[in-house]
C-alpha cells in the first residue's frame, strides 16, 4: 500500500500533464480524480483546492529546473563552460516544464498568492547562481566583469525574454544553432574589437 507522500506524488505527477494540456484554468478536480484514478473526495483529502495542487506542480517543477542547472554546472570544468551549460539547460528543461513556466510568465496566475513568491525564489536562485559562476570566471581570469551581481542580472533577465522566441517552432538543431549564437554574443558581445 502507498503511503501518504507516495499518493500525493502520484497525483502531482498526474495533475502536472493535465495542467500543462489544458491550463490552469479550464482543468477541474474531477479530471484530475479521474486521471489519477481516485476519487474526488480523495483527492481534497491530500490538497483543498485545485490552486493547491497547482502550487505543488509548480513547485515540483521549479526543482527540477533548480536540479538540471545545479547537474550542468557540475559537470562543467570551467566557469565560461558553466555559463553555456546553464544556459542550455535552463532552454532545455525550461521547454519541457509547462506549467512553471506558465506560472513565471502568465499574468492571469498572479492573483494566486503562491505565484509571486515562487517567482521571487526562484529569480533569486537563478540571480545567485549565475552570480557565482561570473564570480569564478572573474577570480580565474576567464572573465572580465566590473559588477558580478548586475551582470548576473542582465544574463538571468535577457534569458527570460529569450524563452518565447526561441521555443517557437524550433527544431532540436535549430535551437542548439540558435542557442549557440546567443552564448556567443554572451561571451563575446556586438562591439567589434
Amino acid at each position: 500500500m502507498l503511503d501518504k507522500d507516495e499518493v500525493k506524488e502520484t497525483i502531482v505527477n498526474v495533475a502536472r500533464h493535465i495542467f500543462s494540456r489544458f491550463g490552469f484554468k479550464k482543468t477541474t478536480m474531477d479530471e484530475i480524480a479521474i486521471a489519477s484514478r481516485k476519487g474526488k473526495s480523495s483527492i481534497y483529502y491530500y490538497f483543498a483546492s485545485k490552486e493547491e495542487i497547482f502550487q505543488a506542480v509548480v513547485e515540483k517543477e521549479a526543482s527540477i529546473l533548480k536540479a538540471e542547472l545545479i547537474k550542468a554546472n557540475l559537470e562543467a570544468v570551467s566557469p565560461a563552460q558553466k555559463l553555456k551549460m546553464h544556459v542550455l539547460a535552463r532552454m532545455h528543461t525550461m521547454e519541457k516544464l509547462a506549467n512553471f513556466y506558465s506560472a513565471i510568465k502568465d499574468d492571469y496566475l498572479s492573483h494566486l498568492d503562491f505565484i509571486e513568491k515562487i517567482r521571487k525564489k526562484y529569480d533569486q536562485e537563478e540571480i545567485q547562481m549565475m552570480e557565482n559562476i561570473l564570480v569564478e570566471g572573474v577570480q580565474n581570469g576567464e572573465f572580465e566583469i566590473e559588477d558580478t551581481s548586475l551582470a548576473a542580472i542582465a544574463i538571468v533577465t535577457a534569458l527570460k525574454g529569450l524563452e518565447i522566441p526561441l521555443f517557437w517552432g524550433m527544431e532540436e538543431k535549430d535551437l542548439e544553432h540558435r542557442l549557440d549564437n546567443v552564448i556567443h554574443i554572451l561571451f563575446h558581445g556586438v562591439v567589434k574589437r
